[in-house]
């Protein structure tokens, strides 16, 4: 099995990224979105004089490999279209934009000549680009989507356009399962799930958090299909034991649908021990007929975070009122925590 490749870059050259991008396919390889936080200046920016020094001392650096906030924009792109196989996490985040030119000139030629140099080097540029991309086997709708996008500001492809355009063709994009510390600390996973009928997505969060009580809240949340009329319905199970179940009638939260329950040991154990989490929702239709979505998000990067829980649960100050988060779905976490920063400005210079 290859291992994948994690890219993470506010960008760079664009002609050495084709070089890289074509390396990449001819050896078939595996990309994801992704960065690593050394754990010994995971306090910092990651990027201080301190934390590059011991990231450059040589030798093993331990550090821990996330997807929340890693971006690949601008030329990362075109490294990441390279690879055969190529998965964005929902809070990760891939950014496309125009190159800028750089033209190197000598003496003080007319201005007319400058402007036809400038728009030979411009069309050159998009030729290379596009022939790059149908190469890669990528829909022509990226390239021109590219042509339309100033340098200044780079454009974030949505989930609908990295599926559309065939870079991150899966239908369930998922986070693994991730500590969130503080006053109330929790583990949540984020999806995103394409509708049926239709190409755009829809947003979905799993939380739980601190036991009480042995017992163990969960809050799931989704957005609400715009279709459905009346109550829905979700029920989840673990697959180690179908007989484990949970779920419920959510209640609407502005836009989202959100469930919450307390979860025994029983099932907490089951969820410990199974691969995927069983997802079962029932939506009644206009024609009055019930839609029903069945999916599976992993749970097996549940275990290795749940002792981490334990001992944050077990130092932090937790009000005795609420076992649950302080702000509700979706104001924070929500949304909000689904887009990643962008705002490193690209250097893309072919």
């Amino acid at each position: 099995m290859q291992r994948p490749i994690y890219l993470h870059s506010p960008g760079g050259n664009v002609e050495q990224s084709y070089v890289i991008g074509r390396l990449l396919r001819s050896r078939k390889a595996v990309a994801r979105v992704g960065r690593t936080i050394a754990t010994a200046c995971a306090a910092g920016t990651q990027l201080d004089a301190a934390c590059l020094k011991i990231k450059n001392a040589g030798g093993e650096v331990e550090a821990e490999l996330t997807t929340r906030n890693a971006m690949c924009n601008s030329a990362c792109g075109y490294l990441f279209l390279g690879a055969t196989s190529r998965e964005v996490a929902p809070d990760a985040a891939m950014a496309v934009h125009n190159s800028r030119l750089m033209l190197v000139i000598h003496g003080h030629p007319p201005a007319k000549l400058v402007a036809d140099a400038r728009q030979r080097q411009i069309e050159t540029s998009n030729r290379a680009r596009t022939a790059f991309v149908a190469a890669m086997g990528i829909s022509h709708e990226l390239d021109d989507l590219i042509r339309t996008v100033k340098f200044e500001s780079p454009h974030t492809l949505t989930r609908g356009e990295l599926h559309r355009f065939g870079i991150d063709t899966r239908t369930l994009a998922e986070t693994t399962w991730t500590l969130e510390k503080g006053a109330r600390p929790s583990i949540s996973k984020f999806a995103m799930l394409k509708k049926e009928n239709g190409a755009s997505f829809r947003m979905m969060e799993w939380r739980l958090s601190c036991e009480n009580k042995d017992r163990v809240p969960l809050r799931s949340a989704a957005e609400i299909d715009e279709t459905a009329v009346g109550k829905s319905t979700i029920l989840m199970a673990a697959s180690a034991d179908t007989k484990q179940e949970a779920g419920g009638f959510p209640l609407r939260v502005g836009k989202y649908e959100v469930w919450s329950g307390a979860l025994g040991s029983d099932m907490v154990k089951a969820m410990l021990a199974s691969r995927t989490l069983q997802v079962r929702e029932t939506t009644p239709m206009p024609d009055g007929k019930p839609n029903a979505t069945t999916f599976e998000i992993e749970v097996t990067s549940l275990a290795p975070v749940w002792p981490q829980l334990s001992a944050s649960c077990a130092s932090a100050m937790i009000s005795a009122k609420s076992p649950w988060p302080a702000s509700p779905w979706p104001t924070a976490p929500g949304p909000a925590t689904l887009s990643p920063s962008v705002s490193a400005t690209p250097s893309a210079t072919p």
